[in-house]
């Protein structure tokens, strides 16, 4: 199993590809989105515009991991990004992660873009579990993943401060049989 192989990845809506440096700009203005900040995780590091085009310019040369780039299929605008990594070899398990910006939002890219990696990494990875971690408070997230096949195995109750508030971590994850068991029932 190898992440070396960067795919295209096309749905009805969305297609997946390789970053290049060229989308530094773009994913700039997609971190620095206020949901987007509000939904992935603590204070981050504030990047250069410099640093990003290093950060997507190097994703495809990254062996252990896959970073693409989420793009509207009607425009081939870039609206955001997908992400497996944190590869374990013995439990054939990965982390999953995805960010949309607001172009993304609500028309069901998200939904497709997480269903197309997820399921590349099934079928073509062999991967057994894919797993991820969402603020319970993301409804909108929490829905994509449930849509996707990612089940609910439990919360990590006020695990994080933000702005002043507690709040928990839903832990999720879809294993190889289910996405087979879903895969099949959508033929």
């Amino acid at each position: 199993m190898s992440f070396s192989v960067k795919p295209v990845l096309t749905g009805a809506k969305t297609v997946l590809r390789p970053f290049t440096e060229a989308d530094a700009e773009v994913m700039s203005e997609i971190i620095d989105d206020p949901e987007v900040l509000r939904f992935t995780g603590g204070p981050g590091t504030v990047f250069t515009l410099e640093q990003l085009r290093s950060w997507y310019g190097s994703r495809s040369a990254q062996p252990d991991r896959l970073d693409l780039a989420v793009t509207d299929r009607a425009t081939g605008e870039l609206v955001g990004e997908v992400v497996l990594y944190e590869w374990d070899a013995q439990t054939r398990s990965c982390t999953f992660r995805t960010l949309l910006g607001p172009r993304g939002r609500d028309r069901g890219l998200g939904t497709e873009a997480t269903r197309l990696v997820v399921g590349y990494g099934f079928e073509h990875l062999g991967l057994h579990r894919v797993q991820l971690e969402v603020y319970g408070h993301n409804a909108r997230a929490l829905r994509a993943y449930e849509k996707a096949g990612f089940v609910r195995e439990g919360v990590r109750r006020e695990a994080d401060l933000r702005d002043g508030q507690w709040v928990d971590w839903v832990v999720m994850a879809v294993l190889e049989q289910e996405w087979a068991a879903l895969s099949a029932t959508a033929r």
